[in-house]
């Protein structure tokens, strides 16, 4: 059952989704912003918890200029947050943000059951979604960092490198106490963590070698990127008619997808790439940095913006953050406003306004995507 991971061995309930509570701490600057607990970040971990097969019992939101450090909330809210997981048999926490490992080990302590982070979630969608082999050593990457940190000497872990799953069961060696164990659990990660980083970095090689023959046969290369569930996937198969897999959850795509396309008189690559989301785990960025670079080495990326979405000015300004923070900043950049079928007038007129050069589309129904392949041939012909 999807999500039961997180509850530890033999406490899955048959037939029935596991069912979490869900704690953010709202501090003054990012309550209006999307910033940790936002209505904005809250909406948005509600669907991670969902696209991990948990149904969301309750919520408990304390404001306060920043977040405990000893246990997030504060002590009164931790027994707030107790009593409601009792009254509503939640089977788990997940905070809006990240814990330290004494802040997990506190509330779990008050509140007797697993507590959980943001990242800790999104690192298991990831490990659920990928399917290639570099994808799941890139998660694995990823799982290896946040776990270090985290290793407790109590026989539980937050992770189970290289079986897939990332916040909960048993883990690799975590059987026991004592410090001598944990070193040896220790060491025994950084040499998988070692020989991971050396098969990443052969298949960066392997990129960089792609893209240099591409350079040289002058063809161009385009990435697909945007914000998780824009709708990448979708616009990848209406254009080149690739079988791209599409669902309406977080995180789908993880492995990047090559076309090639012709429009006009130019061929070009046309690549899918993961997409972004708020606070993103920088163990994720890392990880994934390799195939975050293909949008680096592009000559264009396609920015595809979810219309329909409330916050999509706070999306372009997040995937403008992850574009910067893996060197991607300076690619030159087409907005491409998704979903027209199903979003207000108003929004799309709004977006409209702020960046005038966007081409709208649906890659749904098809509308618009004759006007995005004439500006592709546009930008592609000056380069």
């Amino acid at each position: 059952m999807a999500g039961s991971w997180l509850l530890g061995p033999g406490a899955e309930t048959p037939g029935e989704r596991p069912t979490a509570v869900l704690v953010a701490v709202r501090g003054e600057e990012g309550a209006a912003d999307g910033g940790p607990g936002s209505e904005t970040s809250l909406t948005e971990l509600r669907r991670l918890a969902d696209t991990d097969g948990l149904a969301v019992a309750d919520e408990v939101v304390q404001s306060r200029p920043r977040p405990d450090p000893a246990t997030y909330v504060g002590s009164g809210k931790v027994d707030e947050l107790a009593a409601l997981t009792e009254r509503t048999g939640a089977d788990l926490v997940i905070a809006d943000g990240e814990l330290s490992p004494g802040q997990i080990r506190n509330l779990e302590e008050r509140v007797g059951v697993r507590v959980v982070d943001r990242t800790a979630l999104i690192l298991d969608i990831f490990a659920e979604h990928a399917r290639t082999s570099e994808g799941r050593l890139q998660v694995e990457l990823a799982q290896i960092a946040y776990q270090l940190p985290r290793l407790r000497g109590d026989g539980r872990s937050m992770s189970r490198v290289g079986g897939g799953r990332t916040a909960g069961g048993a883990g690799m060696g975590v059987r026991g106490p004592g410090e001598m164990r944990l070193e040896t659990q220790r060491r025994t990660l950084r040499q998988r963590a070692t020989r991971l980083r050396r098969n990443a970095a052969e298949l960066a090689r392997r990129r960089e070698r792609t893209r240099g023959r591409r350079a040289r046969n002058r063809v161009p290369s385009v990435s697909i990127t945007g914000y998780t569930n824009a709708g990448k996937s979708a616009l990848l198969n209406r254009l080149t008619g690739a079988d791209a897999q599409v669902r309406d959850v977080l995180f789908a795509t993880l492995d990047p997808t090559v076309r090639r396309l012709r429009v006009g008189e130019v061929t070009f690559t046309l690549t899918d790439t993961v997409g972004f989301v708020r606070h993103l785990p920088h163990q994720l960025v890392d990880a994934f940095r390799s195939t975050l670079e293909e949008v680096s080495g592009s000559d264009l990326a396609l920015h595809v913006v979810d219309a329909s979405a409330p916050d999509a000015l706070e999306q372009i300004t997040t995937v403008h953050g992850v574009l910067h923070e893996i060197g991607a900043g300076d690619v030159p950049e087409l907005l491409v406003l998704n979903k027209i079928d199903v979003a207000p007038s108003e929004w799309v007129d709004c977006l409209r306004r702020a960046y005038p050069d966007a081409v709208a589309v649906s890659a749904l129904t098809g509308a618009g995507t004759a006007e995005l392949r004439g500006a592709l041939a546009d930008r592609l012909s000056q380069l």
